[in-house]
């Protein structure tokens, strides 16, 4: 699995009353490993919402967007210490929080669960279409296959990319469309780190829960409705004994 590609990033906002202008500064560290080579410090100046200025250990000076910022460049270019204090904070400030980072975060992971549903296809050559749903799981990287009578299916097979719930946690969906055959046994299988090994889902064609529910339900309307049916005819009948006939002249 490749490795993520993480940033974070620490604001400072300073602010400033007169003419309504804003000034700050925005500090990234770029990175995906904990070796320095694969790390990226960049300190940004902005004013007025606008980014005038950038420092970035790739290049390693600071480089001007605006009139002001070119010439603001120039003036942080010429002093050496400020050019050794940037060219540090790579080291000092990136490499010792990305550390830290993937102690607390990176290194963790969440096993998926799988939900394996049947559907219709909207429009394609194959009748049928099982959907294998994989939810909450972390890290990002995951692979998700068809297995059809222990064969692994490469066609007629599509796939979302990793969904970000927005909670560190992460979905997929993959879609397989196929004629059913008799007999057939067909799975879904996961593969993820949080695992040991591969997670495999079988498909039961069975009817599903909810359509058992669905009749199930009716079914029990149904009897009721027999049942209060008989006994409005039993009690009509036994009122209809109890009558008491008066002759009219």
């Amino acid at each position: 699995m490749a490795s993520s590609f993480l940033s974070f990033t620490l604001l400072f906002i300073s602010l400033y009353t007169a003419d309504g202008f804003r000034n700050y500064v925005l500090e990234r560290c770029v990175f995906n490993s904990t070796e320095l080579n694969d790390i990226e410090y960049i300190y940004s100046c902005y004013y007025n919402k606008l980014e005038i200025a950038r420092f970035s250990s790739s290049v390693g000076k600071f480089v001007g967007y605006t009139t002001f910022g070119l010439k603001q460049a120039d003036y942080w270019n010429s002093d050496p210490s400020q050019l050794a204090l940037r060219n540090n904070e790579k080291e000092r400030y990136c490499l010792n929080n990305i550390e830290i980072d993937y102690q607390a975060a990176l290194t963790k992971s969440a096993e998926p669960y799988v939900v394996l549903s049947s559907t219709t296809p909207s429009a394609g050559q194959h009748p049928s279409m099982l959907v294998c749903s994989v939810f909450d799981f972390y890290p990002q990287q995951i692979r998700v296959s068809w297995i059809r009578d222990g064969q692994e299916v490469t066609s007629d097979v599509t796939s979302t990319d990793e969904l970000a719930d927005g909670d560190w946690y992460y979905q997929i969906h993959s879609h397989l469309e196929y004629t059913p055959r008799s007999g057939e046994k067909i799975s879904c299988v996961v593969e993820h780190a949080s695992l040991k090994e591969p997670l495999v889902t079988d498909w039961d064609p069975s009817m599903p829960e909810s359509e058992r529910n669905k009749i199930a339900i009716g079914a029990s309307g149904l009897i009721l409705g027999l049942i209060l049916s008989l006994a409005g005819f039993i009690y009509y009948k036994r009122k209809a004994r109890g009558r008491i006939l008066v002759p009219t002249n």
